[in-house]
């Protein structure tokens, strides 16, 4: 019996409209969680919520929302508790990177990364956290990377936010541990979505690339173990190098990272 109970919930999640997002939708409404899908791609959205409906009989609302704004989280909340909807499982997926020397980067888009792959996560999360962990039923994942778990030349900006995401998203997990909620932090390597493109080169790719399905059904696994955890690194090998990582002189680290990112 899982800890916590799909069906009877609401999971919302960020950047629903592709790749890990949209597997996160469907592998939920497949067990019988309604879903709230956020993204800038209104057209996509819709489409997804009409098959998640159709296919798992379930109810699906598609919203609209630029996560690079400041104050996401209110504006989400304010949304749904107008419509009269709750949420009892948040799944921060939204994020993107990008690769090339730190002092090259545009400005605008360091800016809206951080804002996106910080900010979001932080504004959203808090804006949710409390009805949640009084619900406590559902649970807070965040999509970290393996990034997060050494510094990332040519990568720099996206490797800190994930580190971030990864250093916060544990913190709650301790925080929220009297509770029924589950606060999980996800972090895959490289896995076959969209990511890519947006870098706009195969040079961030190290290691084997996961399918969407792998991550999130690695996800799952991890919340409805007995044992509560408060991350985890999808991926057998990446859980060696996350290891290494950690155990290894930091200098040695950090140059096998510039290597491997080509930076």
């Amino acid at each position: 019996m899982s800890p916590f109970s799909y069906r009877g919930t609401r999971a919302l999640i960020t950047g629903a409209s592709s790749g890990l997002g949209a597997e996160y939708a469907r592998q939920w409404a497949e067990r019988g969680a309604d879903v709230v899908l956020v993204a800038r791609r209104l057209s996509r959205l819709e489409d997804l919520a009409a098959e998640l409906e159709r296919t798992y009989g379930i109810e699906a609302t598609p919203l609209e929302a630029d996560l690079t704004r400041q104050g996401p989280g209110v504006s989400l909340r304010r949304e749904l508790d107008a419509r009269g909807l709750t949420v009892q499982t948040l799944i921060n997926n939204a994020g993107f990177g990008s690769h090339g020397p730190f002092q090259e980067q545009d400005p605008d888009e360091i800016a809206r990364m951080i804002q996106l792959n910080v900010g979001a996560v932080a504004d959203v999360t808090r804006a949710f956290l409390p009805q949640m962990a009084a619900d406590g039923r559902g649970a807070v994942i965040t999509v970290a990377s393996t990034a997060a778990y050494q510094p990332t030349p040519a990568m720099a900006v996206y490797g800190a936010t994930k580190a971030f995401v990864l250093s916060l998203t544990e913190a709650l997990s301790y925080e929220t541990r009297h509770s029924g909620l589950r606060v999980l932090a996800v972090s895959p390597g490289p896995v076959d979505t969209e990511f890519f493109d947006v870098v706009g080169t195969r040079d961030a790719v190290v290691g084997s690339i996961a399918t969407p399905s792998e991550v999130v059904t690695a996800t799952r696994k991890a919340l409805e173990g007995r044992r509560r955890v408060p991350s985890v690194v999808a991926g057998f090998g990446n859980r060696l190098s996350a290891q290494a990582a950690r155990i290894a002189p930091r200098r040695l680290v950090l140059a096998a990272a510039g290597r491997s990112l080509k930076a």
